[in-house]
């Protein structure tokens, strides 16, 4: 058991990584086209937004979503949103209630910056407030979805019950995902991987 763990960890689940991002752009580049052509013509700014986030080994990389807010949200509020949040788009609403805004994270896995099992990526200022922690979260590469992202499915609507959003990220919900991530990192193997994308799969459609 494990040499397996240790085989998969080691070199399965990156091939893994490939080949499910390669077969998820083939069975979903019609959606995407989709998305892309109604963010265009809402004409409310670039198809796509792009953040840096911290990596594997605290290495900064560029994560890729549609865009789902305004244009220059980020100087207009916290980095941290909630469901009520204005910022975000007719549109954008739809897609992040669907996680559709999600899909060009695919290319972040071909690129080796993501896996699509594991840690959701933070920003940095975040990471840095519970570095001791993320020592250990970091030295895999963060995914697309894990027991975080099922847990915290609607994570906007929970940061709703927060005044002050940002601190009701920081003090309670940040700290009860490293938790999540923390058990990820405990069970991770090819099965524990399979589990997480049936259960988010069913968490999104059911």
């Amino acid at each position: 058991m494990a040499f397996y763990k240790n085989f998969y960890l080691r070199f399965g689940k990156r091939a893994f990584d490939i080949c499910a991002a390669l077969l998820g752009m083939c069975v979903i580049f019609p959606f995407i086209c989709i998305v892309a052509a109604c963010i265009a013509l809402s004409r409310t700014g670039p198809v796509f937004f792009s953040q840096e986030r911290m990596g594997r080994d605290f290495k900064r990389f560029k994560l890729h979503k549609f865009r789902t807010m305004v244009v220059n949200a980020q100087t207009m509020g916290p980095q941290i949103t909630k469901g009520t949040d204005a910022r975000i788009t007719k549109i954008g609403r739809f897609l992040r209630n669907t996680k559709l805004d999600e899909l060009p994270q695919l290319l972040n896995v071909l690129k080796g910056d993501m896996s699509i099992v594991g840690p959701r990526p933070e920003v940095e200022k975040y990471v840095l407030l519970f570095k001791d922690k993320y020592e250990k979260i970091l030295s895999i590469r963060p995914g697309i979805t894990d027991y975080a992202t099922i847990e915290y499915r609607d994570e906007q609507d929970v940061l709703n019950r927060y005044e002050d959003t940002v601190q009701g990220y920081v003090n309670d919900v940040l700290p009860a995902k490293i938790e999540l991530y923390e058990k990820y990192l405990r069970e991770m193997d090819f099965i524990t991987d399979l589990k997480i994308i049936v259960l988010t799969a069913r968490r999104i459609f059911f």
